[in-house]
């Protein structure tokens, strides 16, 4: 049963030209665009920045330790190349994330998290000459307030600017020494906690820009996708839209647009904020310590690899849930519209059936998107611990080592956070990608169909006189089922013609050909000499007019559905609607309403009865004054009553315009100029009512059944 529905075949991960004909839309809000990237870029760069001023904040403020080493005497000259080569750039060295390393008198400070710059073997071999101290010192600049309680102190080293005191003797100073030597630092830690504050508004305000300019572009997109969506759909012929059902237009017009509104929300832009902060986050790692980031790359691989399984399960997941999806939707949309049939013949337990199957695979889909992400979330949120423990153990040796500093550690441990947060966010990103990649290949598609019908006409016309003629004209629906079989026929102005003939005949399909709403395949259909094809569409459609069998009222007021397209003044509309109605015999009917002509119509004018329906479409028609007016089945569900009151207004609007009644009463058609028998979409038989009897033929037999003075023609065979 579910194989018989519309299921959307999810085949493109990605396809580079549909991206280039999405982000083709940005174009009208480049500016928009460039706002969004450039708030990106301040909310990702802010982002790596919080981590780097924490070090800042804990390694030249709050701890604040330097490593020792002695050069001069005979060990410093008596080192390795290699050590002398490590050591040569340190007193120039500092920058971006480094404090500059100081000199007292023969002792080089460095700081700590600055000695990762040695190698173990380096190290080792200072250690060994005794060049580099097992002691942490502090150091701090030498002014005004702290210079006198330095200079008499045996526990500082110091020359005209800077002093040092090991770090384990801080505690034996007093609180005014303390204060004194390290007040720099106080200042430093508000100056660096005025930074990150500073720092966290900025970037609160620029992913508050990004969000809302992003959001904005996908929204601005979306109006002019649907936009250019719906001005396609308006304009194609009627055979595009017999193959294509509301529904899938209306989902290419609603779901499918959206995706491509979440691409831009939920896909492109966090795409780009995701890998900018991993690879800001992984440049930042290497360039606090390079050994402790090779730490963070040697747990990378089962990510990547358990990252690369998941996409491809959740492709799989995807597809599957779409498929079921459509399915779902598809059976509801036919089964809610059936209803009344599904009743009628007992199928609702079948229905159910059916139903709770096609239920059960999406439910099953469902749970098999659920179980992907279900495996790979805990996974990646395990290996981004595992990280973070692999560091604490790496990276605290070598803290207690004296080879990293505290900072470099913490700062460490919230880049991995920052870089697996995205990990998750990327391989999540990827299914509404795939969602954009399938709804913008199914909204181009549309978009790319052109089945309108040629508007070349430039033969404009004021007004009609109203002669039809049809000449040897062919058509069929589909290639070789034949509806119009060299049909020709005249109608003079004024003149009423009804046709006739059984179902299939081609009855309706002359109304379609003579309004251009499908193009004939042969001959030619001409208006007061002027074949139809060279009059713009809009003339012709002004001019002849159809009342269908199928009427179709919108939402809103009586007096709007009279008027539709009217370009008139509200007075003038009015006025123009009471007078329509009135000459149709509805002003009456109308007005017993509470509200008149400002009655509102629900969905399908489901709150006023078919008759009135029919007498609201005839004023619609009567209203907007046509040349030719066409009748198809127009009386068809209207009660006796009603048709008197049709057929009194019409007598008086049609005279002396063209009309062609397709009808099976036999009061409607009695009276007409000519009445058309058709017979396999040719003309079996033509002329009057009375000559059409004599004839004993086609319609002899059939206006046998329906006698003019017998009970209403719906308890007989119709002539349709």
């Amino acid at each position: 049963m579910s194989d018989y529905f519309d299921r959307e075949e999810i085949v493109k991960d990605y396809d580079s030209v549909i991206f280039k004909r999405i982000l083709a839309y940005i174009k009208p809000y480049r500016r928009l665009a460039l706002v969004t990237f450039i708030a990106l870029a301040v909310s990702t760069a802010g982002e790596l920045l919080l981590p780097v001023l924490e070090q800042r904040l804990v390694d030249d403020a709050i701890v604040a330790r330097y490593i020792a080493l002695d050069t001069a005497g005979a060990a410093w000259q008596s080192i390795s190349k290699r050590a002398s080569a490590a050591l040569a750039d340190i007193p120039r060295a500092g920058g971006l994330f480094r404090t500059k390393p100081i000199k007292i008198n023969d002792t080089l400070f460095v700081p700590q998290n600055q000695k990762l710059r040695i190698s173990g073997g380096i190290e080792k071999e200072l250690r060994e000459k005794n060049i580099l101290d097992v002691d942490q010192w502090y150091v701090f600049h030498l002014n005004e307030k702290n210079r006198s309680l330095v200079l008499g102190s045996p526990l500082f080293i110091h020359d005209e600017n800077y002093a040092a005191v090991k770090a384990g003797l801080l505690k034996t100073l007093s609180k005014d020494q303390l204060l004194a030597v390290r007040g720099a630092d106080i200042s430093r830690i508000y100056a660096v906690s005025l930074i990150l504050f500073i720092s966290l508004l900025l970037v609160f305000a620029a992913a508050y820009v990004q969000t809302w300019s992003a959001n904005l572009i996908g929204q601005r997109v979306m109006k002019d996708m649907r936009l250019e969506l719906f001005q396609k759909t308006v304009s194609q012929s009627t055979a595009f839209l017999s193959r294509h059902p509301v529904g899938r237009i209306v989902t290419r017009l609603g779901g499918d647009v959206e995706t491509i509104n979440d691409f831009f929300t939920s896909v492109m832009v966090a795409l780009l904020k995701d890998v900018s902060v991993m690879t800001g986050a992984l440049v930042t790692l290497f360039l606090l310590s390079p050994r402790l980031a090779l730490v963070v790359l040697a747990c990378m691989p089962p990510v990547i690899l358990c990252t690369v399984l998941s996409r491809l399960r959740a492709r799989d997941a995807f597809r599957r849930q779409r498929t079921a999806s459509s399915a779902v939707t598809s059976y509801l949309s036919e089964r809610l519209s059936g209803l009344q049939i599904v009743q009628y013949f007992r199928r609702e337990r079948r229905s159910m059936d059916e139903f709770a199957a096609l239920n059960g695979e999406l439910l099953s889909a469902n749970l098999g998107e659920i179980r992907v992400y279900a495996v790979f979330r805990p996974i990646v949120e395990f290996m981004a611990t595992f990280t973070t423990a692999a560091l604490i153990a790496v990276g605290g040796m070598l803290v207690l080592n004296l080879s990293l500093s505290l900072g470099v550690l913490i700062a460490f441990i919230n880049l991995v956070a920052m870089f697996y947060a995205p990990v998750m966010d990327i391989s999540e990103k990827y299914t509404i990608l795939q969602s954009a990649m399938a709804g913008g290949e199914r909204v181009f598609a549309l978009l790319d169909t052109d089945q309108r019908i040629p508007d070349e006409g430039t033969r404009e016309i004021s007004s009609l006189r109203g002669h039809i003629e049809f000449r040897d004209v062919r058509f069929s629906y589909k290639t070789g089922e034949v509806v119009l079989n060299n049909l020709s026929f005249q109608v003079k102005p004024g003149e009423m013609a009804a046709i006739v003939g059984y179902t299939g005949a081609g009855k309706t399909t002359i109304t379609n050909v003579l309004t251009r709403l499908w193009d004939i395949d042969s001959g030619s259909i001409t208006i007061d000499g002027i074949d139809i094809r060279e009059i713009p569409l809009r003339s012709l459609r002004r001019e002849v007019l159809p009342v269908l069998q199928d009427v179709f009222l919108f939402s809103g007021s009586i007096a709007d559905n009279i008027t539709l397209g009217l370009q008139l003044p509200p007075p003038d509309a009015r006025e123009a609607a009471i007078a329509a109605a009135t000459a149709v015999g509805a002003h009456d009917i109308i007005m017993r309403r509470g509200s008149g002509y400002d009655t509102l119509l629900s969905e399908g004018a489901a709150n006023i009865s078919g008759g009135e329906r029919q007498l609201i479409s005839f004023a619609r028609v009567i209203a907007h004054n046509p040349s030719i007016v066409v009748l198809d089945e127009a009386t068809s569900s209207i009660d006796t009553e009603t048709e008197r009151l049709i057929q009194a207004g019409m007598e008086r609007i049609l005279s002396g315009r063209t009309s062609i009644v397709i009808a099976h009463r036999l009061s409607t058609i009695r009276n007409a100029d000519r009445i058309l028998v058709l017979k396999g979409g040719a003309i079996a038989e033509q002329g009057k009512h009375s000559d059409l009897l004599a004839l004993n033929g086609i319609y002899a037999k059939q206006a046998g059944r329906l006698h003019p003075l017998a009970k209403p023609c719906n308890n007989g065979r119709s002539l349709r």
